[in-house]
């Protein structure tokens, strides 16, 4: 088995308390991290990315949701669907973690950094903060937001109930293109039938 990248390590070692941090702010976001970590990984060596790539997406995968230390708990433990006002609170924390992110000023911060912060931009330009697009977001961000689509609609929070797999597949065909990345998508359809990851049948 290929070694660890020292850039992802050193970087892991100095971030992992915000993993604990998040865990203790909101265990479900926490695992949902961890799922999404896979997730990604697992596509990032489908496409062929570097050791050094692997191991910020993984970083950035890891961290994706720890922006959500910022946002106040009436809104992000909330039962129920966010009114208009809070939903743009909530996105900020794609910004929140960038600067999180950022402030470690480690090799591979700065790229992992922006893959938070970029992973919910969408393919056609109209996700959120800076309104990119296409293969102006980075690979990274664009692996991410498909693993983090996928996994949250498998998951039962309080504000909805979990997906199978038959449901969650038509949902993410439907935003390829608009969202998601044809080209990633094609992989991640492939990888999905027989991973880990893959949701619930019933």
């Amino acid at each position: 088995m290929e070694p660890e990248d020292p850039v992802y390590v050193a970087l892991y070692s100095y971030t992992r308390a915000l993993s604990v941090a998040l865990g203790y702010r909101d265990t479900l976001t926490q695992l949902h991290s961890e799922r999404v970590r896979g997730l990604s990984e697992t596509i990032g060596m489908a496409c062929g990315l570097s050791r050094q790539e692997l191991g910020i997406l993984k970083i950035a995968a890891s961290f994706h949701d720890i922006g959500k230390i910022g946002i106040p708990d009436c809104i992000l433990l909330k039962p129920a669907q966010f009114d208009p006002p809070e939903w743009e609170i909530m996105k900020q924390h794609s910004e929140i973690g960038w600067e999180i992110m950022s402030v470690t000023h480690l090799e591979g911060a700065r790229q992992a950094a922006l893959a938070i912060r970029h992973h919910h931009e969408h393919y056609d330009g109209r996700g959120y903060p800076d309104q990119l697009a296409g293969e102006a977001i980075s690979i990274a961000s664009r692996i991410i937001s498909i693993a983090d689509s996928y996994d949250a609609m498998a998951q039962t929070r309080s504000y909805h109930r979990s997906k199978t797999h038959a449901q969650i597949m038509p949902i993410l065909h439907q935003e390829t293109g608009e969202k998601h990345d044809p080209h990633l998508m094609r992989i991640f359809c492939e990888l999905i039938e027989t991973s880990e990851f893959k949701a619930a049948k019933l």
